[in-house]
């Protein structure tokens, strides 16, 4: 088979790979703890399940509108409006299945063969995989531990040339857990006008956020017309299988995303949409009872991990992911959580998963049960003393 020269440019997510490795030692009577997937061990809450029964019912089952059903479109404009203080209104609104549709539409619309793209690196891989597929030039935007994970400015600014028309941004962000500050995004906000970019600002995490406050570029003078809003339902509502996400953008731009919309799915699934709605304007105790897991399990990690001798972790601000430093240990990111899976029944990440910059690095998702954790740790434990033992 000759496939196009295109697909040598297309990209994968690690954690699925890894995760399939994982049910096959599970298949042979090896027990895993999964750390792998980013995915709220929770599940949907009540209300939103019973509003997708209700929805399959009341007849819910056939075509919609390709850009979203109209009532879900505004819930959505009011939720943002609400939450990051701006005045969209459903006409800027795009319903997708998942937010990763938001990535692929969005960098196929607006970015031209050697145009340059900043996105984060260690960032969410399907960024740069995008950027190559469509045959723009992704450059990197080193994230760093000593700046707490977050972007440097000065750094962003140097990297930003005449053919720099789109930046990718991502707080809370995986893999780090990193949060941007309110200086940082409107500092960053302040380049976007300047040099005229389109920012995609991802905020899947939005709402997973245990210190300080999400603050959306959106807000920002200027940046209503240049800014796309990706968020969905998948992590605040733990509705991944449901595959519901959405863009908040320029009316003219969500128009252009409509176009691919139709050219590509048609539309999202009109039940999924009645749940959707359900999940924004229904009871958020679920929401907030999760969040709270998520604290105390995050402080589990940082603690365990610290106590291991060669490892060192952040305390993360946001999602729901650590990203402890290994090179205390000897070992590269990717043998180390080869062996972590094969030896000792942990599935883990690499860092350099999420790019070359995260050498060094695991990622461990902490959306499983504190007991499951804690056994992760000592596993964890174990693997480092080995390691350090050999190297």
């Amino acid at each position: 088979m000759k496939l196009a020269t295109r697909m040598q440019r297309l990209g994968t997510e690690t954690a699925f790979e890894v995760l399939v490795r994982a049910r096959a030692l599970e298949a042979q009577g090896r027990d895993v703890i999964h750390l792998e997937i980013g995915e709220p061990d929770f599940d949907t809450p009540a209300n939103v399940c019973e509003a997708g029964v209700s929805a399959i019912r009341d007849g819910w089952t056939h075509y919609g509108p390709a850009s979203g059903q109209p009532d879900l479109r505004q819930a959505i404009a009011d939720y943002i409006n609400r939450s990051r203080g701006t005045t969209y209104g459903p006409a800027n609104v795009v319903v997708t299945p998942g937010g990763k549709p938001i990535m692929f539409f969005l960098i196929l619309a607006l970015l031209e063969e050697g145009d340059d793209a900043i996105f984060p690196d260690p960032g969410f891989p399907i960024y740069r995989s995008m950027i190559d597929f469509a045959g723009a030039r992704a450059i990197p935007l080193p994230i760093r531990e000593e700046n707490a994970f977050r972007l440097d400015v000065a750094e962003l600014e140097s990297l930003i040339t005449p053919r720099t028309t789109f930046l990718i941004i991502n707080s809370p962000a995986n893999p780090t857990g990193g949060v941007f500050t309110r200086a940082d995004i409107e500092a960053i906000a302040g380049l976007a006008v300047e040099h005229d970019l389109f920012v995609l600002a991802d905020e899947i995490y939005s709402e997973i956020i245990y210190d300080g406050e999400h603050h959306s570029i959106a807000m920002f003078p200027g940046m209503t017309e240049r800014t796309i809003i990706l968020d969905g339902f998948s992590k605040t509502y733990a509705m991944t299988g449901w595959r519901l996400g959405y863009g908040v953008m320029p009316e003219g731009l969500a128009d252009q995303v409509s176009r691919l919309m139709v050219n590509s799915v048609s539309c999202t699934t009109s039940l999924v949409q009645r749940a959707g709605i359900e999940a924004l304007t229904g009871p958020q105790d679920a929401v907030l009872a999760m969040v709270d897991a998520f604290r105390r399990r995050r402080d589990l990690m940082v603690q365990g991990l610290n106590d291991i001798p060669g490892i060192s972790c952040l305390q993360p601000d946001g999602a729901f992911y650590v990203f402890p430093n290994i090179s205390g240990l000897g070992s590269a990111s990717k043998p180390f959580a080869d062996r972590l899976l094969e030896e000792f029944g942990v599935a883990a990440l690499a860092g350099t998963s999420f790019g070359e910059h995260g050498e060094g690095y695991l990622r461990l998702s902490y959306a499983n049960s504190e007991e499951n954790l804690s056994k992760a740790l000592d596993r964890i434990e174990s693997a480092a003393r080995q390691t350090a033992t050999v190297g």
